[in-house]
């Protein structure tokens, strides 16, 4: 479970209640943060069950320091880990969009991804999608047919 919050809002003091505002937190969850200096933001995250930390890190975090590293100006980044699809998105240097979706399937990844995609108003024909994590030739094939490229990193 995680949470971007402006780093002229964010108060380590109040980093569980802020999480808890926006996620279901146990009281003895322990919160942590990570500031974002190139959103101006904070990635506040716990180590639930609803999570992919590794090494203490958040997948989200890696997501969000590799997305400058896409080659387009519309930026998309997944990786798909422990049955849950990591998602960014940026228009330039301009974060639109950082989350994580439970997925049983890659067929409910691209669901994900096409949703947020047109909830951005961005089109997939002339975008180019990355991924951080591998995919199976299966699944590049699929995300051929919708996108201009697609690219691992």
């Amino acid at each position: 479970m995680f949470t971007l919050i402006p780093s002229h809002f964010f108060d380590p003091a109040t980093a569980h209640q802020a999480l808890a505002e926006v996620a279901d937190l146990k009281e003895e969850d322990v919160v942590e943060y990570i500031d974002l200096p190139q959103y101006d933001a904070v990635l506040v995250f716990t180590q639930g069950e609803d999570s992919v930390v590794v090494d203490g890190t958040p997948e989200i975090y890696k997501l969000l320091t590799q997305l400058p590293d896409c080659p387009e100006y519309n930026k998309i980044l997944c990786s798909l880990c422990d049955k849950r699809l990591h998602l960014a998105i940026a228009q330039g240097k301009n974060l639109m969009l950082a989350n994580s979706f439970p997925v049983q399937d890659f067929t409910t990844a691209e669901y994900y991804i096409f949703l947020s995609l047109k909830s951005l108003q961005l089109n997939p024909e002339i975008s180019t999608i990355c991924w951080r994590t591998p995919l199976d030739a299966e699944d590049e094939m699929s995300l051929y047919r919708y996108f201009k490229a697609v690219v691992t990193l």
